[in-house]
């Protein structure tokens, strides 16, 4: 947790992404509940996030997916954390995944796939996470 023991969060949009209302939508919401947000806003690598995260010395990644790359981009994401030994980072998925993907990202060690969720369902889900 931060300096002032509220959970830090780090939101970024991975590859070539250019849709991130919905991320910005749930960093604020995030905000105003009392988390820490670091927001990295689009077109990070998950090198770059990965980086980020242990800089920021974050309790979780979340990152937000529109454009079909959870597949390609979340892999890589998770063999980062690996290879900078913060696996045991939590990561949670949002955006557009289609249905038959979830179990896949599940596999790969997402902790949480939002599939089109309501931000005050990840709100809730993060709410009682962090009990």
């Amino acid at each position: 947790m931060g300096s002032d023991n509220r959970v830090r969060i780090i939101i970024a949009k991975l590859g070539l992404d250019g849709h991130d209302r919905g991320a910005k939508v749930l960093a604020s919401m995030l905000q105003s509940e009392g988390y820490e947000v670091i927001y990295l806003g689009m077109y990070n690598t998950p090198e770059m996030l990965v980086q980020s995260a242990i800089q920021e010395d974050v309790d979780m990644i979340g990152v937000s997916y529109l454009s079909g790359e959870h597949l390609t981009l979340t892999p890589i994401l998770m063999e980062e954390l690996r290879k900078n030994k913060a696996e045991d980072l939590p990561v949670i998925v949002g955006g557009v995944v289609p249905p038959q993907d979830e179990e896949d990202l599940i596999k790969m060690g997402v902790q949480r796939v939002f599939r089109g969720s309501l931000v005050k369902d990840v709100v809730k889900y993060l709410n009682e996470y962090f009990k």
